[in-house]
């Protein structure tokens, strides 16, 4: 009930008058039966405006960070998210039987294959999960794109502008039959991840980077690190000098 008291009264009235966002592709959604939706990611903001135009409830996985801060917990909890621990490999397990169970029962799903916000506005490798999810269930992937959504809140800002245009695109449902009975099959896994990424990439132009996020954001994070600790050494013998 909540979902849709924020979508159509308490949210999405807003979100509609001040960014006013366009959908492109809508037909590509089926009225009914489960899909999973995979789209690049950009912002927290994703997640309010790509199901924003759609008649379907959609349940999202997102990492279990957000129901361990104060300001996230509740939304995302009346929101339905799935936790995903990303440095748990059985949480992540239990977030992907979670996410099959919600498919077979003909919900939507939505993921972010790349696992986290790009650092930099690119499109980086993208995680196996959306494959075992596609593969696990026969259930066809349509590749999502959303733009403008890290113009409106860029990764250092806490709160989103109150003013942007955003732009969400529906592609073609990509079906994997030809992969069936190998969701263990890592080869195929790859292919099919990659398969869908590549969609992403020709859908949205962003620059497409072989790595994951995850790591690019870790290294900065370690390099920043190292570099702040070297400027507190200098700091520390010049005022012994």
């Amino acid at each position: 009930m909540f979902y849709w008291l924020l979508k159509y009264v308490l949210l999405g009235p807003w979100l509609k008058f001040a960014y006013r966002p366009r959908a492109e592709g809508l037909e590509n959604i089926p009225k009914r039966g489960p899909v999973i939706l995979a789209a690049n990611h950009l912002s927290f903001m994703d997640s309010l405006f790509i199901p924003l135009y759609l008649r379907r409830r959609v349940v999202f996985l997102g990492k279990a960070d957000y129901f361990e801060r104060r300001t996230t917990r509740w939304f995302v909890k009346l929101l339905g998210v799935i936790p995903v621990r990303r440095e748990s490999g059985p949480g992540a397990e239990a977030a992907l039987r979670t996410a099959v169970a919600a498919l077979q029962e003909g919900k939507v799903i939505g993921i972010y294959p790349e696992g986290t916000r790009s650092p930099d506005g690119r499109l980086f490798r993208g995680k196996t999960g959306v494959a075992r999810l596609a593969l696990a269930t026969g259930v066809p992937v349509v590749p999502v794109v959303v733009f403008g959504t890290r113009d409106l809140q860029p990764p250092d800002k806490k709160m989103p502008r109150l003013s942007g245009r955003i732009r969400v695109v529906y592609g073609a449902p990509l079906r994997f039959e030809r992969f069936e009975g190998k969701e263990r099959d890592r080869f195929a896994l790859r292919s099919v991840t990659d398969e869908i990424m590549y969609e992403i990439m020709h859908m949205s132009g962003q620059e497409y980077v072989d790595e994951y996020a995850s790591r690019v954001k870790a290294a900065r994070a370690q390099s920043e690190s190292a570099s702040e600790s070297r400027q507190e050494r200098e700091e520390r013998r010049g005022s012994h000098r």
